[in-house]
């Protein structure tokens, strides 16, 4: 038996021509729904990228406990389970935080791995010449912040040594991949893991790619990375990003188009399951947000693309309506080799849903830790923000005390404190670690409510309703699911869900009211404010109280108010007022959150 993933990072299934977008060029990946088993209602489970990988190993939830992290001691690895059960793992990857400290447990867990570099910010290249404003694809002005700047200086020096198609990260990655498939197409037992950091942003592919979405006589926009914000271009700037990540995608398709061609020559359809999935999708514009981690989790980046081939059932060219997500992979390859599934394994084996479309699970939670949490039953979407403005209490639990590219820093350890186990870390003490996670934090900086939406009825996300009893079995269902994660307290307490007892209706419409009884301006409602500013008075609590207390920012805002004689209040006014309070050096970052707290949807 041998198996073979080929995996891809922020992969917007809305794109794809298998989900029924005609606009983009995908020959390969028609190619494989008729090969393959489509998954309609595939679902996220912890985002963003490696949270999602570390459910891709465990098969068990993780955004309830911990953000952006490595492999934890206690954690079941699939790649490392099979290595132990005689299957081969090996891993070929552009994916550059495998090797950062916050994604550095990963790579080890396969018997072998081959790195390709060069992908986005990735500190391949020493140019020191070059700037963050030499970029040739970033959206202006250029972040302020050592990580936005570095990262694109970075990506532009990097560049400079990709000239020919085979430079590309993606090409070489995929060119490891394949050498394993010809070396190893005549032995048995083997798991390869092809994963390209494609499409993720930059949207930087060859011009052969791009021409094929290039009308005659146009000159294509130059940009290709979008920031984590509002979008505040015009449509023609929103299709010319569009058709950027389309030529990438075009990419990604004539590279999977190879395997699928070594499959067919060596006839490995026989004996051989291929996986193609992605992490989660990507906004591009849609609800007027670009990228992920900020807005709601629509379905742009909650609802995902999967195809899988089973030769054990032969099911090709169907379609599965079963609700699945992607802790299901771990489960679902380990059954395949015939290795006893971990306990501590939350997914499910999706043999019975390729063969027949057997459902495993009604309903399915996910979300980005410290944020909102989300629930589906594949029709209905119920996404629940926190009950409190402050998102407190919050705690990271960890043995691994590292985010992203980096450890945490001092400051942010130093009212840790050891918590006892919880049922999957082995029987191991584990740290807890207040919080106040960065994109959580942003987003319970202004209200987004709690939102429902009927996707049968409105599959865009545009209108939700307003149905307390779903609410109610929605949130009961949301609460089971928490316990069975074994979720800390803390998150119950933070989503304002009752200690014990059912959530009715009734109960719906009353924490609704203790929501709706905040006011965003308490003590400004004199003023006439336009809505959404309210908002960002509300997101300025927040973010200015490391220069002052709440009581003394309305003091200032009256007076500056009363200097110049203003009763209504606009975001002209937000933007003058924060120019007079907040330092030069916070500005920018202060203003690009109030942009997000104005556009409410």
């Amino acid at each position: 038996m041998k198996a073979i993933m080929v995996m891809y990072d922020s992969l917007n299934r809305h794109f794809l021509p298998n989900y029924g977008n005609e606009l983009t060029k995908m020959p390969n990946f028609r190619r494989l729904g008729e090969k393959c088993v489509t998954f309609d209602n595939s679902y996220v489970g912890s985002l963003p990228c490696m949270p999602a990988r570390r459910e891709l190993h465990t098969g068990r939830l993780n955004f309830l406990h911990r953000g952006w992290c490595p492999l934890e001691p206690f954690d079941d690895s699939m790649p490392e389970i099979l290595k132990k059960n005689g299957i081969y793992t090996h891993l070929v990857s552009d994916h550059q935080h495998y090797w950062e400290d916050g994604g550095a447990t990963y790579h080890t867990r396969y018997n072998s791995w081959e790195c390709s570099r060069g992908q986005e910010g990735d500190p391949w290249k020493a140019d020191l010449k070059v700037r963050a404003e030499d970029h040739p694809g970033s959206f202006g002005p250029f972040p302020k912040d050592p990580i936005g700047y570095n990262m694109r200086r970075q990506d532009c020096a990097n560049r400079r040594h990709i000239k020919e198609e085979k430079d590309f990260p993606q090409a070489k990655t995929f060119s490891n991949g394949l050498a394993f498939l010809r070396d190893n197409k005549d032995c048995d037992n083997w798991f390869l893991q092809i994963e390209t950091f494609d499409p993720h942003e930059p949207f930087f592919s060859p011009e052969e790619y791009q021409e094929l979405y290039r009308k005659d006589g146009e000159s294509a926009t130059p940009l290709d990375w979008p920031p984590y914000g509002p979008v505040t271009e015009d449509k023609a700037v929103v299709s010319g990003v569009r058709n950027k990540y389309r030529a990438l995608l075009s990419m990604c398709d004539h590279y999977l188009g190879q395997v699928l061609d070594l499959m067919d020559e060596y006839r490995m359809w026989d004996d051989t399951m291929l996986i193609v999935n992605t992490d989660h999708g990507f906004m591009l514009g849609e609800h007027l947000w670009w990228a992920k981690g900020i807005m709601p989790l629509y379905n742009e980046m909650a609802r995902t693309p999967l195809f899988i081939w089973d030769p054990r059932c032969g099911a090709e060219g169907e379609r599965r309506q079963s609700l699945v997500q992607n802790i299901d992979l771990a489960p679902t390859l380990l059954d395949y080799f015939q290795v006893p599934v971990p306990e501590d394994m939350q997914g499910f084996a999706l043999k019975n849903v390729i063969k027949e479309d057997t459902p495993v699970r009604k309903y399915g939670i996910f979300g980005l830790f410290g944020s909102m949490i989300n629930i589906t039953d594949g029709r209905f979407v119920y996404m629940r923000g926190p009950a409190k403005k402050e998102n407190q209490p919050l705690a990271e639990y960890t043995l691994m005390p590292t985010i992203m590219r980096s450890r945490m820093d001092p400051k942010k350890l130093k009212d840790m404190k050891l918590r006892q186990p919880f049922s999957f870390t082995k029987s191991c003490p584990v740290l807890e670690i207040p919080s106040a996670e960065e994109w959580g934090a942003v987003a319970s900086c202004f209200r987004y409510g709690d939102l429902l939406f009927d996707l049968e009825k409105d599959p865009e996300q545009k209108h939700p309703i307003d149905a307390p009893e779903k609410e109610a079995e929605l949130i009961c269902a949301m609460i089971q699911l928490m316990k069975e994660n074994d979720a800390p307290q803390e998150q119950f307490c933070r989503m304002g869900f009752p200690k014990e007892g059912d959530v009715t209706s009734e109960k719906v419409l009353e924490m609704r009211a203790d929501k709706e009884a905040y006011d965003p301006v308490s003590g400004l409602g004199d003023f006439r404010w336009e809505e959404p500013v309210k908002w960002q008075f509300s997101a300025l609590k927040n973010v200015a109280s490391p220069y002052m207390k709440e009581d003394e920012l309305v003091k200032r805002f009256r007076e500056f108010c009363r200097e110049d004689s203003i009763g209504c209040i606009d975001r002209k006014v937000m933007e003058r007022f924060i120019n007079s309070i907040i330092p030069e050096a916070d500005r920018e970052s202060v203003c690009f959150t109030m942009e997000m707290a104005y556009r409410l949807n």
